[in-house]
């Protein structure tokens, strides 16, 4: 018999921040997504008792399935993909609310009879129930589903109300700048802007999360958070994959779409940005769109370009040999899809002017890694300056953001003896070793935040279109280039010289994480 007060799932006791009964749909039910993120992350919130006790998934797909093989389906996910074990109590109860509805995203009566279905449920369990519908699919067919869920007025089921509906959209919004504005409009015909949710799965990450407290919580780092005391800033989002079987996507992508234009654009708005008014959702979205319009254009040519691009050549990855991106299966031999970016980034305000900010992704690089790292400007004066006895080092606080979540923090101390001598030192905080390795993962963060509306952690609008309105100028001058000023580096490596050639411009270095 399982534990009541640990699963109250099981028994219709969880309220979490007055989530309303709801029924999520996820177009795109058969995709890896889904499968690897999206069903462990429900199961995991009921596991907690964070679902509302009337809670229904519906999957939706073109293939025709009975709603015993999508829970079958569905049980494997969970066994092969979830942080913990599957519970036979929790997952029964689950079980039989998940359901199943086949139709074409561009087939309106699939959406009626996806309509009926739902309203099937409000009946036989007596309540209103919110639907949020998340979609899980290629972008091509972003605007049938839109339209047919505006269509078949399932996107305005209690509009204004608490418990009205609400869409959740995958990256990647929009391939430039004028395609986010169609696809804005597209979904402004159809849902108020509180109704939408963008997700970017890097912010729902503990260490992310962490990084506002950290800011605005302690006194040792809030008042020295700015030009004076901050020298650069370095926001690497390190892939040791390569392309994989992915390069068909990959080749109409490339690594500043993938990778910069979202994940890590997002990273340095929550660095930058200025104190919000509040917590809650707008105050926090407000800052980070005032930060990303303070950001400078980015000079394309020259020798003060602000942007390097490469392509991984052969290496050696964890001591195998590994080929290059013009030899993976599916890549053109002519192609000029970088993948690798790196940018310089100047804010032009107050608290960071004079600061660059260093932004790098790429992969079949030395290792998976994803971090944010302040440096501090050095300590004045010459006290310690003699270079055999004092080794010193710049202070440097790192966020991990993934693989293992924490920080770390680069102190000069004296090392022991009776001759004054010095070294770095790092001190560490995991995540894991101080809390516990299983933390909720960061789609159950964000589907839990989506469920009771809470829009902290998405991406508003205005906010991508003015991240796409800093990357669509290089993208363009990237294809006009074609493979003109395309470096270059070792798989395995760190990447280009070209990249190492936009810090050295200031008397900076790549650091290692």
């Amino acid at each position: 018999m399982a534990d009541a007060t640990r699963h109250p799932f099981l028994h219709g006791l969880s309220k979490h921040r007055g989530s309303p009964p709801t029924v999520i749909v996820i177009f795109g039910a058969s995709g890896d997504l889904t499968a690897r993120k999206l069903i462990p992350a429900i199961y995991n919130l009921a596991h907690d008792g964070l679902l509302p006790a009337e809670f229904f998934l519906i999957g939706y797909g073109r293939k025709p399935i009975p709603d015993a093989e999508f829970q079958q389906v569905a049980a494997g996910a969970i066994r092969e993909f979830s942080r913990r074990e599957l519970n036979a109590e929790v997952w029964a109860r689950l079980a039989r609310r998940t359901l199943y509805v086949s139709g074409g995203y561009d087939e309106k009566a699939a959406f009626d009879r996806l309509a009926a279905r739902i309203a099937g449920l409000e009946q036989e369990t007596g309540q209103q129930l919110q639907t949020l519908f998340y979609i899980s699919t290629p972008p091509g067919v972003f605007a049938p589903i839109i339209q047919n869920l505006g269509a078949s007025g399932l996107a305005r089921r209690y509009l204004g109300q608490p418990h009205q509906s609400k869409v959740v959209i995958e990256k990647p919004f929009g391939r430039d700048l004028a395609s986010a504005r169609v696809l804005n409009r597209e979904l402004s015909t159809v849902f108020a802007e509180p109704q939408v949710f963008r997700i970017d799965h890097y912010l729902g990450k503990e260490t992310v999360q962490d990084l506002l407290v950290q800011r605005f919580a302690n006194a040792i780092f809030e008042p020295i958070w700015n030009r004076n005391f901050i020298e650069h800033v370095q926001i690497t989002v390190a892939e040791q994959v390569g392309v994989e079987a992915r390069a068909g996507y990959y080749e109409q992508s490339g690594c500043l779409r993938d990778m910069i234009q979202n994940h890590t654009m997002q990273l340095l708005a929550l660095t930058a940005m200025e104190p919000p008014v509040s917590m809650d959702a707008e105050s926090v979205r407000d800052e980070k769109v005032k930060v990303l319009k303070a950001i400078e254009p980015l000079r394309l040519d020259g020798a003060r370009s602000d942007v390097a691009r490469a392509q991984y050549a052969e290496g050696v990855i964890a001591g195998r040999p590994v080929r290059g991106y013009l030899q993976e299966a599916d890549v053109a031999p002519t192609s000029a899809t970088e993948t690798y970016a790196a940018l310089r980034l100047s804010i032009n305000n107050w608290r960071w002017h004079g600061v660059p900010f260093y932004l790098r992704s790429g992969k079949h690089l030395a290792r998976r890694v994803s971090e944010i790292a302040v440096r501090f400007k050095r300590a004045p004066g010459s006290l310690f300056a003699e270079a055999e006895r004092f080794q010193l080092a710049a202070n440097t606080l790192a966020f991990q953001i993934q693989p293992d979540e924490g920080l770390s923090l680069i102190l000069n101390a004296k090392i022991p003896g009776l001759e004054t001598r010095t070294q770095p030192v790092k001190m560490n905080f995991k995540y894991a070793t101080t809390f516990g390795s299983n933390t909720p993962e960061a789609y159950e963060r964000l589907v839990l935040d989506a469920m009771i509306g809470d829009g902290t952690l998405f991406i508003r609008g205005d906010e991508t279109e003015r991240s796409w309105q800093l990357c669509t100028p290089v993208l363009a001058h990237w294809q006009e280039q074609g493979r003109t000023g395309l470096d270059t580096y070792a798989s395995g490596s760190w990447g280009p010289k070209s990249a190492d050639a936009l810090l050295a411009a200031n008397g900076d270095a790549w650091r290692e994480p």
